[in-house]
């Protein structure tokens, strides 16, 4: 089977990292995969599959959305025309793009998969999930032309079908992680910082990622020299913070890190993942944090609070991020057996309903069942 992927290879992004393990999977699997992505020019990278690439021309291209030339639209419906894939599967990019797509893969005869990322809190507890939602309505419309739309949680599912997108439209197959890849290990980080537990943070350092309630929470309660805060990512608020909040407090302020193996170091390292969002989609940072066997505290934005339900993490409201901080900090630094036990539970979380392996096995599913939907109506053309 031949998939034409049309996805994001930059900026780094939650949809970068998706699009590359998915399609690193399907070509384990046999599957031919055709890469079509915005860029100017090839993006080097040894995590990336070795697949042909098109390369789509655009204005402006950010971690959360993108404008592509008006030329965009006719590149890629011949390039559709010349790779003849099976089918198209768009991890959509936020991009005026997605909303043309139909009518280029229906022109085309092509089954036509899209992969819905927006993140969201549910409960509409605050501006930017407002903000967020509108994302949600304003695509839904245009959701119900695509042949199926795949969704990482029931939460998500649930918000598009009152929505009106129909039902036997939508698949939840959630985010995944590559379990033998994000395993706890032996690392030395520690020794690197002369810490006694490490907490980290892993993500964007921007507005919806709520990480000043973190770094106000760990001020605040003065964690003492051998416990260190490591927050590793970038972005827009990054220069105006870190000034206020450095190695004095016990923060480490590492950047982005694009290394996959120094990420995964990094993680075997810690103790505690902290993700205090605002609105989420299904985090990828903390699945691979669960992997790894990290105790993991998290907001309910998005699909975190299901994954993290029943034990498996502790589970924050999103109003108060600092407050309930602020009493959890001292509690798992002076209580490593907490800590040693929700770890082994996320752990365990994601080998039962978030392996990478199991998901592909139901993307490959709706392959299948997209397939034969396009097999029928062909034929059904014909007489």
């Amino acid at each position: 089977m031949h998939i034409a992927w049309l996805g994001k290879k930059s900026p780094f992004c939650g949809n970068v990292t998706y699009g590359r393990e998915v399609t690193n999977a399907l070509l384990d699997r046999g599957y031919n995969v055709s890469f079509l992505h915005f860029a100017q020019e090839e993006v080097h990278s040894s995590n990336w599959p070795d697949c042909p690439e098109v390369f789509l021309p655009f204005l402006y291209k950010s971690q959360i959305y993108t404008i592509p030339t008006p030329r965009s639209n006719r590149i890629l419906m011949q390039s559709l025309e010349d790779l003849k894939p099976d089918l198209v599967h768009a991890s959509l990019t936020l991009s005026p793009l997605d909303f043309r797509l139909p009518e280029i893969c229906q022109a085309l005869n092509l089954p036509l998969i899209a992969t819905f990322h927006p993140a969201f809190d549910s409960k509409l507890r605050n501006l930017k999930s407002s903000t967020q939602f509108l994302t949600y309505q304003f695509y839904a419309p245009f959701l119900a032309h695509y042949d199926k739309v795949i969704v990482f949680s029931q939460l998500q599912r649930d918000l598009l079908i009152k929505l009106g997108v129909p039902t036997k439209k939508l698949a939840v197959i959630p985010n995944g992680v590559h379990t033998d890849k994000y395993s706890p290990g032996v690392s030395h980080l520690k020794s690197k910082f002369f810490a006694k537990r490490l907490f980290v943070y892993v993500g964007r350092i921007a507005t919806e990622k709520n990480v000043e309630a973190l770094l106000k929470a760990w001020k605040h309660t003065k964690m003492g020299s051998k416990s260190k805060l490591l927050i590793v990512g970038d972005g827009p608020l990054k220069a105006s913070l870190e000034p206020f909040y450095g190695t004095e407090c016990g923060i480490h302020w590492l950047g982005f890190v694009a290394d996959e193996q120094q990420r995964i170091d990094i993680l075997r390292g810690a103790d505690v993942f902290i993700l205090p969002s605002l609105v989420e989609g299904l985090s990828l940072s903390l699945l691979e944090a669960m992997s790894c066997g990290l105790a993991c505290i998290a907001t309910d934005a998005g699909a975190d609070g299901e994954v993290l339900a029943d034990g498996a993490g502790i589970v924050l409201n999103t109003q108060g991020v600092t407050t309930q901080l602020k009493t959890l900090l001292p509690l798992f630094q002076d209580h490593p057996d907490i800590t040693q036990l929700l770890g082994q539970k996320a752990r365990q979380r994601v080998l039962e309903k978030y392996n990478l392996n199991d998901n592909i096995i139901h993307l490959e599913q709706v392959y299948s069942q997209m397939l034969q939907q396009s097999s029928f109506t062909i034929l059904g053309s014909l007489f």
